[in-house]
């Protein structure tokens, strides 16, 4: 039997989640839904140019402006929008200022994708 988590029975207020964190590119999990979670994340700065093998990604903008460069362009999301880099597709996030996002991914899902250096880490519940 799985454990219970807080997101399966009570409604979750994403602002009181993002006021728990500071870190940036350190993505925290709120929620569970089939084989995915949903997790937060703030970014600030420039991430990595990585991609996911296996699985989609969806970044939702709660607040800021975040620019997910591909190698052919660059797409612009705004609060209340949100983009699906489909897997296989090289990717680097970037945010002049602080971006608060949530994700949907797969659980399989490594913040880094292919890549494995100092800055992959596995999410934590928040």
């Amino acid at each position: 039997m799985k454990p219970h988590r807080e997101s399966e029975t009570n409604v979750i207020n994403i602002a009181d989640k993002f006021s728990l964190f500071q870190e940036h590119w350190q993505p925290k999990i709120v929620g569970e839904l089939n084989e995915s979670y949903v997790k937060l994340a703030k970014l600030h700065g420039e991430f990595i140019w990585h991609h996911h093998e296996h699985e989609d990604e969806l970044f939702f903008v709660i607040k800021g402006t975040l620019v997910i460069k591909l190698r052919d362009r660059d797409l612009t999301i705004q609060p209340g929008e949100f983009v699906v880099i489909p897997r296989g597709v090289e990717h680097l996030p970037v945010a002049q200022e602080e971006v608060q996002v949530l994700l949907l991914e797969p659980k399989s899902t490594l913040n880094t994708g292919n890549i494995d250096n100092d800055r992959t880490i596995l999410a934590p519940w928040l």
